[in-house]
């Protein structure tokens, strides 16, 4: 696909997507969300990729919706464009592979939105993380975030509108790693490349199940979980990654 606001690299089973829009802080207009929503759309049928990296570089993420577009929907016709909102997320949130939010500067309101439907998140420490939506008088999405960060700090990051810096959203649990400024992509990289040498599949069923057991029961999840081990033990792939291990071990 022709690409304006997305910048797509590939190598070594993983997929690195770029949100470029730089004259606008990465801002969030309707082409934006389509290209988002398409690729990875595309991205998810791809044999060839295991792990999804999304990225606004070193310096940026997103600093959200596009006020300019926002302040021409009227309330009455306003169902396409919140439609196209949320399938992009959905894209991201439901694509086959990991995805990992490589986030280099603010991400703001939908930017926000957009770290959160990812899987994993890392930040260098220039990175911001705000739901800014609550000072425009919308609603922010709350459903995954209490499920990352619980409920009670889900409801404050929702309802002050606050702006977090990297380490504090690190020690919330928003964010798993904080890498120097200028250092961020290098590292991610090098976690994305070591995921991508995993069995594809097995990574997508594990995205899959750390979905599901969350509307399961206690029981429910155990089951889900033990039948799911059950179709991977045993197997050539697993026999053979056994087998390289223990032989790693011996020569040490």
């Amino acid at each position: 696909m022709d690409l304006r606001y997305l910048k797509l690299d590939t190598g070594d089973g993983v997929a690195t997507v770029t949100i470029h829009r730089p004259e606008k802080k990465n801002a969030l207009s309707p082409e934006v969300l389509g290209e988002i929503e398409t690729l990875f759309g595309q991205i998810s049928q791809r044999e060839d990729i295991r792990v999804v990296v999304l990225t606004g570089g070193e310096t940026m993420f997103s600093a959200g919706f596009d006020l300019d577009v926002i302040r021409t929907i009227e309330k009455v016709s306003n169902e396409e464009f919140t439609a196209l909102f949320h399938r992009a997320y959905r894209a991201i949130m439901f694509c086959s592979q990991p995805v990992i939010a490589a986030v280099g500067g603010p991400a703001i309101a939908g930017g926000f939105d957009l770290t959160l439907m990812c899987d994993i998140r890392y930040a260098s420490e220039r990175a911001k993380f705000g739901q800014r939506e609550i000072a425009l008088s919308l609603t922010p999405i709350m459903d995954p975030l209490w499920r990352i960060i619980g409920l009670g700090r889900a409801k404050e990051v929702a309802l002050t509108g606050r702006i977090y810096d990297a380490n504090e959203a690190e020690r919330m649990g928003y964010v798993s790693k904080v890498f120097p400024t200028g250092e961020l992509l290098t590292n991610v990289m090098d976690i994305a490349k070591t995921m991508a040498t995993y069995d594809r599949t097995c990574l997508a069923e594990t995205k899959m199940l750390a979905n599901i057991i969350l509307d399961e029961d206690l029981d429910g999840a155990m089951k889900q979980q033990e039948w799911l081990f059950r179709s991977y033990i045993g197997s050539e792939d697993n026999h053979e990654r056994i087998d390289a291990l223990m032989k790693k071990l011996k020569q040490k």
